[in-house]
């Protein structure tokens, strides 16, 4: 299971909306940086506004929008023919950068282990490789969960509002960080292995 099931129904709910910036002559490209340059703006806000923790409030806040913003540039680049090899790398990217963005203002947290938090954005970034390399071994971009990009947003999403609500974070918090580290190795290895099947299949 993954939240990334529900995509389809996510982007039926957006479909006018992009409609609508498609002929206003928005483009994936565009939505696409936006989204990466929002996820840095937003990282750095609640980082260095701390201990102002009502700004982590921000993260759910924004991941929400986030997502809505790579459900658009998708159907913008399928559905209006936009796609285009720099968009394929802007996407990518764009995730990647975000999701780092996203992570590390939780190091300004005291009750977090800093290593911790390091080691699951490592981990983020492995679990987005895993996917990627599945065309190159003959496979499909590989999205299997627990642990995918959809499902770190409600992960972190969840922590800022925690966060953000003023709510009491214990010292063994930190132990959070190492399951999702763990639930990342588990998503890897079956990314990994879904795509050597496809692949032999």
């Amino acid at each position: 299971m993954s939240v990334y099931s529900l995509k389809p129904k996510f982007q039926n709910l957006l479909r006018p909306v992009t409609c609508k910036l498609a002929h206003a002559g928005v483009t994936a490209n565009q939505i696409t940086i936006s989204a990466a340059l929002g996820s840095i703006l937003v990282g750095l806000i609640a980082g260095f506004g701390f201990p102002m923790q009502r700004l982590f409030l921000l993260l759910p806040v924004w991941l929400f929008l986030r997502m809505a913003f790579n459900a658009i540039d998708g159907m913008l680049a399928r559905e209006f023919g936009q796609k285009s090899a720099l968009g394929a790398y802007y996407n990518e990217l764009g995730d990647v950068v975000s999701d780092i963005a996203l992570t590390l203002p939780f190091l300004a947290i005291p009750a977090f282990r800093a290593a911790d938090i390091w080691l699951f954005a490592m981990a983020a970034l492995l679990v987005e490789c895993a996917g990627l390399i599945g065309p190159l071994a003959g496979a499909s971009r590989r999205y299997d969960g627990p642990l995918g990009k959809s499902d770190r947003a409600v992960v972190i999403g969840a922590l800022g509002l925690w966060i953000g609500a003023g709510l009491p974070v214990a010292p063994a918090a930190s132990w959070l960080w190492l399951a999702l580290v763990a639930l990342s190795a588990i998503t890897i290895v079956k990314r990994v292995a879904n795509g050597v099947a496809e692949a032999r299949g």
